[in-house]
């Protein structure tokens, strides 16, 4: 019997070790808690994020340890990708936000338009045919496919009335990052620079890969599972995140 305690204790000893290393270097879970990725990431999606496509920090290891200061195996994120990152403000809280500008590029919105580097974003008006949230709030809204400079294009939603229509000129500094929610007016990122601001590359934690599994809160939690007929999103099963 001792020895089968020993044994038993070994296997979860090893499982969790080989976890670690898949959370850590491989991929890691994520839960979607808000609405300021709707469109394309809604409340209950649970994501995988891919820990190794911008190389390794002390963020991609559980609790942040001091093990080094800089990233290894570095490379840098493509415009547009989604990324998960720790808030410059405490180092710890992940956010989950598009990345719209790099290092040394400016951004500016004038008149409800979008500049990167003094050049218009392109944009044309699309109906996408949902409902689009913030919070509680059923939103007024208007939705655009917006594509970078780099190709890269994607959906992002603002409000009819009340969007932030002109801003400052950021000026983003060398080895940070500028993100920005795809719900543009139901998002904190980096044009609030007290609460969030430019995010540096060593708070990136990864990319948004897959949606995994998708569960509407609003129509049942997952544990009650009589309700999953209509509270799981199985079109949104393994989807890939554009």
């Amino acid at each position: 019997m001792k020895i089968k305690i020993i044994e038993n204790i070994k296997t979860i000893f090893y499982a969790l070790i080989i976890a670690l290393i898949i959370r850590s270097l491989l991929f890691q879970p994520f839960y979607i808690p808000s609405s300021s990725m709707e469109p394309n990431l809604l409340i209950g999606d649970r994501i995988f994020v891919s820990k190794y496509s911008y190389g390794y920090s002390r963020h991609s290891f559980p609790f942040s340890p001091g093990l080094f200061n800089k990233r290894i195996f570095s490379k840098s994120p493509n415009r547009g990708d989604i990324v998960v990152f720790k808030t410059p403000a405490d180092n710890r809280t992940d956010y989950i936000k598009r990345l719209i500008a790099l290092p040394n590029e400016t951004f500016q919105i004038i008149d409800g338009d979008l500049f990167l580097n003094d050049e218009k974003i392109e944009r044309k008006e699309i109906n996408i045919g949902r409902d689009i949230n913030c919070g509680n709030e059923n939103l007024d809204f208007v939705a655009y496919e917006e594509t970078l400079p780099n190709g890269k294009s994607y959906i992002a939603v603002y409000r009819k009335n009340g969007t932030l229509l002109n801003t400052d000129k950021f000026i983003v500094p060398n080895d940070h990052y500028f993100f920005m929610g795809d719900n543009r007016d139901c998002s904190k990122d980096s044009r609030f620079l007290l609460s969030v601001g430019y995010v540096n590359v060593n708070n990136l934690v990864g990319k948004a890969q897959v949606i995994f599994f998708s569960n509407d809160i609003k129509k049942g939690m997952f544990i009650k599972f009589w309700k999953w007929k209509n509270s799981l999103r199985l079109e949104r099963f393994f989807k890939k995140i554009k």
